[in-house]
């Protein structure tokens, strides 16, 4: 049974998650159209790049003068930055990896993430190829 506490994190998270998705359409909408006719993906590439440096400030911020409350934590790092880019919370796991020296975890982890997550994306598209190809 959910209890009030654990409900009042959940909408926390999802208020912060509102605000780093939000963020996310803005931001990568105004980048991209500032870059019409070149194909990249600086919208994406910037709301990433973002991501990373905020949260790269603030986990130092935290740990050096522990201004955040738990609750503030969630917000921000779960909800507002988990939305805003979830790359930024893989490469602070990454970077957390490297500095505790643990050097070949931390390869493997960044190679998973990169080859698996392509890898997944792939088989989504094909399962959904398979599918549409039976169905219709």
């Amino acid at each position: 049974m959910l209890n009030l506490q654990y409900i009042f994190q959940l909408l926390i998270i999802g208020m912060g998650g509102f605000v780093g998705a939000t963020l996310r359409f803005v931001i990568s909408t105004y980048v991209q159209q500032l870059n019409k006719g070149l194909f990249f993906p600086w919208g994406t590439l910037t709301v990433n790049l973002l991501g990373c440096l905020i949260i790269g400030l603030l986990l130092q911020l935290n740990e050096s003068w522990q201004i955040f409350s738990p609750e503030v934590k969630r917000f921000i790092f779960i909800g507002l930055l988990g939305s805003l880019t979830t790359y930024s919370t893989f490469s602070n796991d990454a970077l957390n990896l490297i500095m505790e020296h643990r050097y070949v975890v931390s390869m493997i982890y960044i190679t998973s993430q990169l080859f698996f997550g392509l890898f997944a994306v792939l088989m989504g598209r094909l399962m959904t190829q398979f599918i549409i190809g039976k169905i219709f």
